[in-house]
């Protein structure tokens, strides 16, 4: 093991108090202006369910974002069932090839809602899951520019804008609508013209467990992990508490069952593990190269970390020990330009977006974390998309 990465901090700490649920009247009291709301309009849908769950994949098409919905089968391989416009466009960073938005966590589900990012509008949308089909119920400003990655919790919600600099909008979360807080914005201050604008970005914002700090990954401008404490009703502190990583251009991450941090480290194709101070400062407890290239994506099932890397067409996995240490399983081929991926809730599967064909491999997952490859299928308008869940 390594000793930990230097660490600073931008504010003095700030206490943390426990999260309340809000009731709906207080809440909209403490709102300085409400987002604009979408009718809850069906959206398309296809055939009737029958399976054992459903897989929900992000297309992020320039000309017109959906959600593409898939039945899993019970031998967990996947059939179209339903696409949902999500009343916004996608983009595309400057330098991105396979990886339109080159982050973590565009779509995320939050009890029976499902969020996406819309980064060519700057705008969020909330669907409901009904079933095996989405309601469009809001498309919401992101508050910033170019959102890329959501952060949820059953009381507050987060998004993180990658462009002019970097910025955090919070939301009120009320039974699943989203009110806009116009205080809970906070610049993130990096370089808006660093270049490649791909590597650049911010990658991904996530609660910690407890709920008690927003994480938020730099990439290559700040190269760092930042936390910001979260109030006693979701508010974020002024300023974030930095753990950097020199050179190591943190991206997504994941924790496990323990709270340790796991997260990709794309400029040293490496896997890293820390503790969450109380003060929300990160202490290293190990580090393991993978052996590929564009080491970047990274979801956590069963204390077994899989590691999708875009430059090799493979995804690696480690199980994490009690104490945070990494030890490597095995490397597995999938179809070129390797991002995002997410495990069904039962554990069974696991589903990784590939986006030079914009494919999603499909996966079995045996003793141990292995992976048998069970099939794929390609999604319309999906190359270069990112974002995916599985249920």
């Amino acid at each position: 093991m390594e000793q930990s990465d230097h660490h600073t901090e931008r504010s003095t700490e700030m206490k943390l108090r426990t999260r309340v649920i809000v009731p709906a009247l207080a809440a909209a009291a403490l709102v300085a202006g409400g987002a604009p709301l979408a009718s809850a309009t069906p959206i398309h849908h296809t055939s009737a369910h029958q399976g054992s769950g459903t897989v929900f994949v992000q297309t992020d098409d320039p000309n017109g974002n959906s959600i593409v919905a898939y039945d899993r089968t019970r031998s967990g391989t996947l059939r179209q069932d339903g696409i949902y416009a999500t009343g916004g466009k996608g983009g595309v960073l400057g330098g991105a090839q396979v990886d339109n938005l080159a982050s973590q966590g565009s779509l995320v589900r939050q009890g029976d809602h499902l969020y996406a990012v819309n980064a060519g509008s700057d705008t969020i949308t909330n669907f409901k899951i009904v079933g095996d089909r989405l309601v469009r119920e809001q498309v919401i400003s992101s508050g910033g520019d170019f959102p890329v990655s959501i952060a949820v919790s059953p009381t507050a919600v987060y998004v993180l804008n990658a462009r002019s600099g970097g910025s955090i909008q919070g939301y009120l979360n009320i039974a699943g609508h989203l009110i806009e807080v116009k205080s809970w914005n906070r610049q993130l201050g990096f370089d808006p013209g660093a270049s490649p604008e791909f590597t650049s970005t911010p990658a991904q914002i996530s609660f910690t467990p407890n709920r008690s700090r927003l994480v938020v990954s730099t990439k290559g401008d700040g190269s760092s992990v930042e936390t910001f404490g979260i109030g006693l009703l979701g508010s974020p502190a002024k300023e974030p508490v930095v753990t950097a990583l020199d050179g190591r251009a943190p991206f997504g991450f994941d924790f496990d069952s323990r709270g340790h941090l796991v997260t990709s480290e794309a400029g040293t194709n490496s896997v890293a593990s820390f503790a969450v101070r109380h003060n929300g400062i990160l202490d290293l407890l190990d580090r393991a190269l993978t052996g590929q290239q564009a080491t970047c994506w990274l979801v956590i099932s069963d204390n077994i970390a899989y590691v999708s890397n875009a430059g090799s067409a493979t995804v690696s996995s480690y199980r994490i020990a009690a104490d945070g240490t990494l030890t490597p399983l095995a490397t597995t081929a999938t179809d070129p330009g390797t991002v995002d991926a997410a495990v069904s809730s039962d554990g069974r599967n696991l589903y990784v977006q590939t986006g030079a064909s914009g494919i999603v491999d499909e996966y079995a997952i045996g003793g141990h974390g292995s992976l048998t490859r069970i099939g794929s299928v390609t999604v319309p308008s999906g190359a270069g998309g990112e974002g995916i869940v599985a249920r």
